[in-house]
């Protein structure tokens, strides 16, 4: 990993750092072709190279895992693929990963201890020499949406709200049943679940009947449990084609049920100035994963590109006035349609590369979007394009206006040269291949042409100038958002000056003291966490840090302890004998332990003689901890 000053700076982009591979003997990492990545919300970054070896002139696949904390420590795992990688993609959770390659075979690789250098292949699934152009894990029903016009309020449920969202599959009782969904080269649409038994249940079905080429895929969940499929068979001059996908367990066998949805041709090929000047549609992508009315087209030529962005909407259908005076019905309720619209489209742009979509459930309300705009809150509305000249320009989600820019080493230019007119140097530049935004929209990653990781810092603001407090509220409304949602949040890190430590470490607790009791009793081990990383960012509150993490190990010593006392019955509605026994010690401050023994039921606090001896030197070491607390009261007490 190489560090690297801020330079580039433009528009709130700078570069954090850069991962290069080390050149080893007789055999060297090579960008695959297509190069994929993939970000967690756990902040691992999975992304492909292939290994050469010069003697026997074959390529190894390979996926490479790494902890964005931590990037010069890479874990590097032969994912036994035939064929190139082509889709990445990680579950809901962080600690699963789907990897799929030209030959249609599908690998879930799962965390081993949950450590992030342990990786296994448990189950997969494989459509026979048939490449994959799009993969996702089945939709769990969890989606939240991030209230800006309520970013002030003290309750976390007005702030972050739950969105009645179906899964994909349910099991008995509404449990979301675990699974994927792939597209392939020639039309197939196949779909793996799996059972709680880890029995795999996979059936394949055309998208539709007359099957043909699909160049691109993606793929969309709506609010009622169904699946989008969008495909392009790479022509500009074709329709973009957009299937819903049903799918059923039946009989304890997966059955998908496939059907026809508009279709759009991009507004490129319509317009007589542009004609046939972009010929080949190189990216599609709905603008969210649980967002199927959205999608973002991209056509390009050998130099150049345009990107158009599209919405499906319903409108009313109009009926002539034969139909409406034989059916009065007609009349009175306009039959709707559904049709793609187009929302938003750039200018001619240098070639794009690579496409990153945020994946912040921001709200798009006019009134959050009005707020976000007046406290320049920009964090969930922009996408990176990766352009072939090394520059990355992020831009509106729903209008494509420039919100920053960065240039690479390559180029130096200025924002308002027209693309047309600049000079173009000789060789191929140094662009990314592939991109992804961290889950709060606050770090770009792009591994380029050459294999190397790039780390980019995005501004929450977007380079706008705010004063401390607005900048304190902004980051806080993310760690709040992580916070509720167990998500990593180094990414904000990445924005905390010095001197908003201790601020924001004060406000962080506010919050949340404001929650009721039951929430907090969740949340109260990742605010510990949260404060511990927020400390080692200034000299002055680090010394806090040591305390954070005893008191995040002791809380897990006590929850280990407790666990293990079990109520003599056991459908009793009393507390446990853990939570019992702190209530009595709070209440009864006598010292003497036979008084306090005379409250608890002692058969309640018996255990087998072997787990005792198991846990006798964690006993032994809690009670000299404790004591050794005691002793070393007196000199924490200050004269005065």
């Amino acid at each position: 990993t190489v560090p690297c000053p801020l330079r580039g700076r433009a528009g709130g982009m700078d570069l954090a750092y850069v991962c290069e591979w080390e050149k080893k003997p007789k055999s060297n990492h090579c960008p695959s072709i297509p190069l994929v990545c993939a970000w967690s919300c756990r902040n691992l970054i999975a992304f492909t190279t292939d290994l050469r070896n010069e003697e026997e002139k074959d390529l190894t696949h390979m996926v490479h895992i790494i902890d964005t904390e931590h990037p010069w420590d890479v874990y590097s795992v032969n994912s036994g693929h035939t064929e190139v990688i082509t889709c990445l993609d990680w579950d809901q959770s962080g600690s699963r990963l789907l990897s799929a390659d030209a030959d249609g075979h599908i690998k879930c690789w799962s965390m081993t201890d949950h450590l992030a250098n342990s990786w296994e292949n448990t189950v997969g699934s494989v459509v026979e020499g048939d490449p994959v152009v799009a993969l996702s894990w089945l939709h769990n029903g969890v989606k939240l949406a991030l209230h800006v016009e309520k970013s002030g309020a003290s309750n976390f449920g007005e702030k972050f709200s739950r969105v009645k969202f179906s899964p994909s599959l349910t099991l008995f009782g509404g449990k979301p049943m675990e699974g994927w969904i792939a597209v392939t080269i020639s039309g197939l649409v196949t779909v793996s679940l799996l059972n709680p038994n880890g029995q795999v249940l996979t059936a394949t079905e055309s998208l539709c009947r007359l099957r043909c080429r699909v160049a691109l895929a993606d793929v969309a969940f709506t609010g009622g449990g169904n699946i989008v499929v969008a495909t392009s068979d790479g022509s500009s001059t074709s329709p973009v084609q957009f299937y819903k996908v049903c799918v059923s367990v039946v009989n304890e066998k997966c059955k998908i049920d496939t059907e026809i949805l508009p279709s759009l041709f991009m507004r490129c090929t319509t317009d007589p100035a542009r004609k046939d000047k972009y010929p080949a549609i190189t990216h599609l992508k709905f603008l969210a994963r649980d967002m199927s009315e959205q999608v973002l087209l991209c056509a390009s030529n050998q130099n150049n590109s345009i990107v158009e962005c599209w919405s499906l909407r319903k409108e009313g259908l109009p009926v002539n006035n034969i139909f409406q005076q034989i059916s009065p019905v007609v009349g009175d309720k306009q039959p709707m349609i559904l049709k793609w619209r187009i929302l938003s489209a750039t200018n001619d742009l240098d070639r794009v590369s690579a496409v990153a979509l945020p994946k912040l459930p921001i709200s798009l309300t006019n009134t959050d979007l009005k707020v976000a705009n007046d406290t320049k809150f920009f964090p969930g509305l922009g996408l990176a394009l990766a352009f072939h000249d090394g520059s990355v320009h992020i831009v509106h989600r729903l209008s494509l206006q420039m919100m920053a820019v960065f240039y690479g080493s390559s180029s130096q230019r200025p924002v308002d040269e027209p693309a047309l007119k600049r000079p173009r140097t000789a060789g191929p530049l140094v662009h990314f291949k592939a991109m992804q935004l961290s889950w709060t929209s606050l770090a770009l990653a792009g591994v380029d042409s050459h294999g190397k990781l790039s780390m980019l810092r995005i501004s929450p603001s977007m380079g706008h100038v705010l004063d401390m407090n607005m900048s304190l509220r902004h980051l806080l409304f993310l760690l709040e958002y992580c916070m509720v949602t167990g998500y990593d949040w180094w990414d904000i890190l990445l924005h905390v000056q010095p001197s908003m430590v201790q601020n924001l470490v004060e406000k962080l607790h506010e919050e949340y003291m404001r929650q009721n009791a039951a929430l907090q009793q969740v949340l109260s081990t990742r605010i510990v966490a949260m404060k511990a990383s927020l400390c080692k960012l200034s000299s002055s509150t680090i010394a806090r840090v040591c305390d954070y993490h005893a008191k995040l190990f002791l809380i897990a010593i006590s929850c280990t302890l407790k666990s293990l006392l079990r109520p003599h019955f056991l459908n009793t509605p009393d507390k446990s004998p853990g939570d019992r026994l702190t209530e009595i010690c709070s209440k009864i401050t006598d010292v003497d332990i036979d008084k306090v023994m005379i409250n608890l039921k002692t058969e309640e606090f018996v255990l087998e003689m072997t787990t005792l001896q198991s846990l006798q030197q964690l006993i032994q070491w809690v009670g000299d901890f404790v004591l050794y607390l005691l002793a070393s009261l007196p000199n924490q007490v200050r004269p005065g």
